[in-house]
């Protein structure tokens, strides 16, 4: 995880606006998305090493063989989700950090679970670094989402699955939404599921998508 001083300055702040202008004429159109991506320095969850690229719309490597992931797909999953202040919402895939601080800004309960224990450990040390002490950081297989703290009312995964695991629909509110990137090992489909009543479910699908893959026991093993 990075080791850099936590300063934001007038510069970081301009490239971030740019930005969230780059990715709004990409169609993101949630101004509260926008607005916590402005808000929130990507540059600090970056290895000093790439920290000049931090506001290039791409993704980049984190160790572990993870990503941070592009800005416009932070984007893109978070508008899917439809997310309200106080809703309780499970991330699958911590990563850096940086998603699930977004959901953080938007005022969101948020549990995020982290399949790579060294990057838990480090992303977990980081946060308490920016502050973030309030948000729940798990270590283990979030292809089985987090049973023991559900019902959640959104559920986003982070990596690619080859399936839907049943657990992450058990474990959803009836109305919930889980965004999830389905497919194969080089590109996804995106997701929305929402649960119904009785435990139905309808999915819409989204543009295709390429994550790091799901692991885990309905994920890739």
């Amino acid at each position: 995880m990075p080791l850099l001083k936590l300063e934001d300055t007038y510069l970081h702040k301009g490239k971030r606006k740019a930005l969230v202008r780059e990715i709004k004429q990409k169609g993101i159109s949630d101004e509260r998305v926008l607005e916590a991506i402005n808000t929130l320095p990507r540059h600090f969850f970056f290895d000093s090493a790439l920290v000049s690229h931090a506001y290039e719309d791409k993704a980049f490597p984190i160790g572990e063989g993870q990503t941070i992931s592009q800005p416009y797909t932070v984007a893109f999953q978070t508008q899917l989700l439809d997310v309200k202040p106080g809703q309780k919402i499970l991330e699958i895939g911590t990563g850096s950090g940086y998603q699930a601080s977004i959901l953080h800004l938007m005022g969101a309960e948020v549990y995020t679970i982290e399949y790579q224990k060294k990057l838990f450990e480090g992303t977990k040390k980081f946060l308490n670094r920016l502050g973030i002490t309030d948000m729940k950081l798990f270590y283990g297989d979030g292809s089985q989402g987090l049973a023991s703290h559900a019902p959640f009312d959104r559920i986003l995964v982070t990596a690619g699955a080859p399936v839907v695991p049943d657990a992450l629909i058990d474990q959803l509110v009836p109305g919930g939404i889980l965004v999830i990137p389905v497919g194969d090992r080089s590109r996804q489909k995106m997701l929305k599921i929402t649960k119904q009543k009785g435990g139905k479910y309808t999915s819409e699908e989204y543009d295709y998508f390429a994550f790091v893959p799901l692991l885990g026991k309905d994920g890739w093993r």
